[in-house]
């Protein structure tokens, strides 16, 4: 008897231990969990069953987020937002550097972010779903990264055979299949990820006439 009643009071401390989260600690610790939550369910899944992972009441959710819309719109900022680093627009476009080392060094951390279960799983899931987040998402980097990439092949491409955004989304896509093929679909990655990636930037520069160098 004694033991259950010391474990019914070890729980109602820790109950209100969570209960006493600093407002700013428990928004976080309710994103972190609906990053995880909804990369396992997909999207479909609802704030009732988040709410139980979490081990607090749904109308605390509530208190942070007034729609499940709006913990999305926190979720979109968590995993895609926060893992595009500011400066990588500045740093692509530098031509005091070779186009192939800027491209290396992009898709070499940006894959480093993005090859990881979480961020793939809802990737794909809100695609399926047929939801905005995807979308944004894409139109977000095709502005910030993706264009200023094709400007800066357009500037040293030789020859006849002019770059495309349909080629930047070739390039692009296929570096990302390398997470989609481990975190999706459970097959083995590339023992080096990093020269996959280079040999896809170097077969891409090479059809355009643009050498290591340029």
């Amino acid at each position: 008897m004694d033991g259950r009643l010391d474990s019914e009071n070890a729980e109602s401390e820790a109950g209100t231990a969570r209960r006493r989260l600093p407002p700013k600690e428990r928004r976080a610790q309710i994103v972190n969990e609906a990053v995880r939550f909804f990369a396992e369910v997909g999207l479909e899944g609802n704030t009732r069953q988040l709410a139980k992972r979490l081990g607090v009441t749904q109308s605390l959710l509530f208190n942070y987020f007034a729609t499940k819309d709006e913990l999305l719109e926190a979720v979109y900022e968590k995993v895609y937002l926060d893992r595009l680093s500011p400066d990588w627009p500045d740093r692509l476009t530098d031509r005091t550097v070779p186009l192939r080392a800027r491209l290396l060094a992009f898709y070499t951390e940006y894959s480093g972010l993005i090859f990881e279960r979480d961020w793939m799983r809802i990737f794909m899931s809100s695609g399926l779903a047929g939801a905005v987040l995807n979308r944004r998402y894409l139109m977000h980097l095709g502005d910030v990264i993706l264009r200023p990439v094709l400007a800066e092949t357009e500037a040293l491409a030789q020859g006849d055979t002019r770059p495309t955004m349909e080629d930047i989304w070739n390039l692009h896509g296929g570096i990302v299949y390398i997470g989609i093929r481990t975190h999706i679909y459970g097959m083995p990655g590339p023992d080096d990820p990093e020269t996959v990636i280079a040999q896809s930037i170097d077969k891409y520069l090479l059809y355009f006439g643009i050498g290591p160098e340029d």
